[in-house]
């Protein structure tokens, strides 16, 4: 049974989708990283203030897996293979305490970002992390303004009906 709403709030998100990865790749960045940003949209609120919270906390993942990389590759001149379990227990251990702050709670958002800090095969550093915070951005900003039009779309549904 063809049902056009659905068709319409299906497209909405293609063509979002489409052009947010067009523009990705035309300025040479990771397609997959733009997706990370738009999956971590899902793991947080649809508001504008929700985004923002949740960008934070991918953002903050990106930097932190930055800095568990560096920190990874000094401890690994001294201890070698065991570098990584201090490392990781430290900042597993930050991440999973901020859930007790309010709009730093999104404990998803951070492990996304540090996967995609990890998955991007970067050197840590600054212009690492500041070109994955800007593809992660046009991610979350693509899904949110796709979740504005799917609701703009079901409101006039509603209304129609």
């Amino acid at each position: 049974m063809f049902n056009r709403n659905y068709v319409l709030i299906s497209l909405a998100a293609a063509i979002t989708a489409a052009l947010a990865a067009t523009l990705a790749n035309s300025l040479g960045w990771p397609v997959w990283a733009m997706f990370v940003g738009w999956v971590a949209f899902y793991t947080g609120k649809h508001t504008l203030i929700g985004v923002v919270a949740t960008y934070s906390c991918l953002a903050l993942g990106i930097i932190f897996g930055n800095f568990a990389g560096l920190t990874i590759a000094s401890l690994a001149q001294q201890i070698g293979f065991w570098s990584i379990t201090p490392v990781v227990f430290v900042v597993a251990l930050v991440v999973v305490s901020l859930r007790g702050i309010p709009l730093f709670n999104n404990i998803p958002s951070y492990f996304l970002g540090m996967i995609a800090f990890i998955a991007a095969h970067m050197p840590a550093g600054i212009s690492s992390t500041m070109s994955l915070l800007v593809v992660t951005a046009l991610g979350i900003i693509a899904a949110f303004c796709t979740a504005v039009a799917q609701g703009k779309l079901i409101q006039r549904a509603s209304a129609d009906n």
